[in-house]
């Protein structure tokens, strides 16, 4: 799964869980860590679409953008 479609999911689910009046931060974030597909409302079948990425490849794509930044 290339990058791009990575992050458009990943746009795409943040902005649905925002929808439904959750804190996507806080949810994908939960889910990052945990593993657990309770975090992401099914809501326009968001829990299906995160499930099918890779968790470890979200997390080594959102390190690689954070390591561009100047610091």
């Amino acid at each position: 799964m290339d990058e791009d479609n990575v992050y458009s999911t990943l746009k795409e689910i943040y902005s649905n869980l925002e929808e439904r009046g959750y804190d996507p931060m806080k949810q994908i974030v939960g889910y990052l860590i945990s593993g657990d597909l309770g975090y992401i409302s099914s809501y326009k079948k968001s829990r299906s679409k995160i499930s099918k990425l890779d968790r470890n490849k979200i997390i080594e794509i959102m390190f690689k953008e954070y390591m561009k930044w100047d610091i």
